[in-house]
């Protein structure tokens, strides 16, 4: 029997190495692995679909897979997920203390579908009181001008959006022509040490243990997406492929958790790797809908609450029907 080929793109993670590099196989599937940056994977598949399988933005895959006639479907897949009180920075002359002060503020994020800035102003707008109407939005590049939107949006009545071409996110918080960015990554007037430009949450670690305590919410930044036509003709291919990430995951953890075996150069990784296997209840980086069903229930509000949902899916919609049937971990 022939094997099917899939072209598949992601940024190069290590959980994704082994069935990359062939170390596991997907069963039937004979793969051509791209490793791209995550923006040019985003903005290829969005507008061209240039491969079959994708990583893609959570939020963007929204946007995407919740659209009357979708073309792509999800695999409960992580690849990217990380918690997001350490994303605000804020101008220290705007005098913000709490989220509670972003109330009539200023503030920009390099696109509305943004995952990191959803999740915040989806905390803000659900747990603080801060409503999106509240404060006046910014788009612009993080720290370049000219990044766009890459998906449609049906932004809520009364919410005000501005979007800044000529100017980058860092330049505006730095000269204080917007109070606070919410951003992914650390903008280079924070890492360059401006004086005026700080954490709002630099106990941010605290912050996040004790959010997910509470709530059981793992952020999810960037999912798999497949070419729906793909699952149509050949709708193995979805478990066969959730099989073999869910390999390969396995071995990338347990390299983490093993002192002699570890690939990163650093003291005490593999103990903080253990502490973080307890903490998230045997598995620091679950994979499927039921694992992450807390995480998948509040990100599909938080899009449709802002205007890049289409409609208020359920987790079960996202993905193939069965795909988590008797699941090979």
């Amino acid at each position: 029997m022939n094997k099917l080929k899939l072209s598949i793109a992601t940024t190069d993670y290590d959980h994704f190495r082994d069935f990359r590099l062939g170390f596991v196989n997907a069963e039937g599937i004979d793969h051509n692995w791209l490793t791209l940056g995550h923006h040019e994977v985003f903005a290829r598949f969005t507008f061209n679909r240039e491969w079959d399988v994708s990583e893609l933005s959570f939020a963007k895959f929204i946007a995407q897979v919740t659209r009357e006639d979708s073309d792509i479907v999800g695999l409960p897949v992580v690849c990217s997920r990380l918690f997001r009180f350490s994303s605000f920075y804020v101008n220290k002359n705007s005098k913000i203390k709490t989220a509670k002060d972003l109330k009539g503020k200023r503030i920009g994020s390099p696109e509305w579908a943004h995952s990191a800035a959803v999740y915040m102003r989806g905390w803000m707008h659900n747990d603080v009181g801060v409503k999106l109407t509240d404060v006046h939005w910014y788009q612009a590049g993080a720290n370049a001008p000219g990044r766009i939107e890459k998906v449609e949006l049906n932004l809520p009545k009364g919410m005000k959006l501005t979007r800044v071409a000529d100017k980058s996110l860092s330049e505006m918080l730095a000269s204080g022509e917007i109070d606070c960015a919410i951003i992914a990554r650390p903008p280079t007037c924070f890492l360059e040490g401006h004086p005026d430009v700080v954490r709002l949450y630099p106990d941010y670690l605290e912050m996040e243990e004790d959010y997910y305590a509470k709530t059981k919410v793992w952020p999810i930044m960037h999912i798999i997406a497949v070419q729906k036509h793909i699952l149509d003709a050949n709708p193995w291919v979805a478990r066969n492929l959730l099989n073999a990430f869910n390999e390969s995951k396995r071995r990338s953890i347990e390299r983490l958790l093993d002192p002699a075996v570890s690939r990163y150069p650093l003291a005490w990784l593999p103990t903080y790797a253990r502490k973080m296997r307890d903490m998230f209840g045997g598995d620091p980086f679950p994979y499927g809908i039921e694992e992450n069903r807390a995480t998948l229930e509040q990100m599909l509000l938080y899009t449709y609450q802002q205007g890049i949902a289409h409609r208020h899916a359920k987790p079960e919609e996202l993905f193939p029907k069965g795909v988590m049937t008797n699941i090979v971990v």
